[in-house]
């Protein structure tokens, strides 16, 4: 990787992960990023908070699986108790469940192991200057998670099919005939219908039940 210059003063680099060669790597590869300086690295999560607590970096490139203290729950004890230094995960998992649970955290970015240099450094960059930085297997995943449609939830899951499709043709205004026709059943059928519906829906009568079903986005 050619070097790459950061804007503004030297940022402060603490690096984490359990793997000696990968940590190598990583710092190798911090090093040709003009204005950075690795201060320091660990291999533990309970390390790392101490390393932070010792050595103050600006900047802490961390990886989620660690002996003892996870990644996760490292970064939620550095960002607590060092809300200036930032935290972007570097990981080889990119599922959006550990994506979220590093966000909540409080890292401020997330890379999928594997990251160019380039990717690296630009993300050095982009977090120096206060903004949050996803690698794009990690923006792809959590952008699929936050456009899927959310599974509907039933507001009354306790009613047979056929006891909401009567709900909702009251909650539509339909008297008892109108609902008989439209669903093809005996005025009695319909009358038994409605009372088991109050019931579930711990309602008196009609004009609660519609109150109900409209407020749940019936009718």
């Amino acid at each position: 990787m050619e070097t790459v210059t950061v804007r503004g003063k030297r940022r402060r680099v603490l690096v984490v992960d359990d793997h000696p060669v990968f940590l190598a790597g990583l710092r190798s590869t911090l090093e040709l990023i003009a204005g950075t300086e690795v201060v320091g690295e660990a291999r533990t999560g309970a390390a790392a908070l101490e390393a932070v607590r010792r050595l103050r970096p600006d900047l802490v490139l961390m990886d989620v699986h660690l002996p003892g203290l996870s990644g996760v729950e490292a970064t939620r004890a550095i960002t607590t108790e060092f809300p200036d230094t930032s935290v972007v995960v570097l990981s080889m998992l990119d599922d959006v469940d550990t994506v979220f649970a590093a966000i909540h955290a409080g890292a401020c970015g997330y890379l999928v192991k594997g990251a160019s240099g380039e990717d690296i450094a630009q993300a050095v960059e982009s977090v120096s200057r206060g903004n949050a930085v996803f690698g794009a297997q990690v923006s792809s995943a959590v952008f699929g998670y936050l456009t899927k449609p959310p599974a509907r939830q039933d507001p009354f899951p306790s009613l047979t099919a056929r006891e909401r499709a009567v709900l909702e043709l009251v909650a539509d205004g339909r008297g008892n005939s109108a609902i008989a026709r439209e669903l093809r059943l005996s005025l009695k059928t319909v009358r038994n219908y409605l009372s088991r519906i109050f019931a579930k829906l711990q309602v008196a009568d009609r004009a609660e039940a519609i109150i109900r079903a409209r407020e749940a986005g019936l009718g």
